[in-house]
């Protein structure tokens, strides 16, 4: 049965005017050996505004220099949650697999692209907002979901409780999330394993104890797999309300072009 029993906090939609800017590519700084963060600049993101920790945006990699919007909006592109930006700037977080030559579009840009080389910037066209405060948090995700745990951790008090997972392939490769004291942060190894299984056996093994608190905030996320296992845990084990918790694939195995629903 799902417990109702507190609105401490809802998911509220926010509109957003959907706006395509133009950048380039100004610093890259890799965190790991699989996993880099960079900085795209330029006039066109003057009043960027991301309103939602879960918000998506789509990026665009014209293969070289372009002239116009329509060649920009042409090139290929693939959805980021922007991490963090200022006046004329904007960072985001890339996981990389695979060798040169071998990766996708998205992550051989992050990867090798030069500075300077040009980006599309589209949207968020919308947020999902968190409003009020819940009793205890819980994150999961693997390394697609790091940039939005990042940004929800950020926004919790400081007299936070809860839990964060991140699934990686292993120690080396563990990507640090800055939480308040009281909510622990631990990692779940994958190694050779494809992506999102681990995290997926770890949310299974999980039951009504491990519930961080009484009205909880749930946001789950990475291969598109983990979306029914996740929705069991929150919905059906823990009796969280279906529409104060958010579970999505973030992408899926063998779709390059897939997007989380927003």
């Amino acid at each position: 049965m799902t417990d109702v029993h507190s609105a401490a906090f809802t998911l509220a939609r926010r509109g957003l005017d959907l706006r395509f800017r133009s950048a380039v590519l100004a610093r890259r700084d890799w965190v790991t050996d699989a996993y880099v963060r960079v900085r795209v600049e330029g006039d066109d993101l003057r009043g960027f505004a991301s309103l939602g920790c879960d918000d998506h945006m789509r990026l665009f990699f014209p293969g070289g220099p372009v002239d116009t919007v329509e060649q920009m909006r042409a090139a290929p592109s693939r959805e980021y949650t922007p991490l963090a930006w200022g006046e004329g700037w904007l960072d985001v977080e890339f996981a990389i697999h695979g060798a040169e030559g071998e990766r996708g579009v998205a992550a051989e840009w992050a990867a090798s692209a030069p500075l300077g080389a040009p980006v599309g910037v589209g949207g968020p066209r919308g947020s999902m907002v968190l409003e009020g405060t819940p009793d205890a948090w819980f994150l999961a995700g693997d390394e697609t979901a790091v940039p939005a745990m990042r940004r929800f951790a950020a926004s919790m008090p400081a007299d936070a409780v809860g839990t964060v997972l991140i699934e990686v392939p292993d120690a080396a490769h563990e990507l640090t999330i800055d939480a308040p004291a009281g909510v622990s942060v631990s990692y779940v190894h994958r190694g050779d394993a494809v992506g999102g299984t681990a995290l997926v056996a770890r949310l299974d093994a999980m039951d009504a104890a491990d519930r961080p608190g009484r009205d909880v905030f749930a946001f789950i996320a990475a291969e598109q797999a983990v979306v029914r296992p996740g929705r069991a845990l929150a919905v059906e084990r823990w009796g969280l309300d279906p529409a104060r918790i958010v579970v999505k694939g973030y992408w899926k195995r063998g779709d390059a072009a897939f997007h989380a629903p927003h």
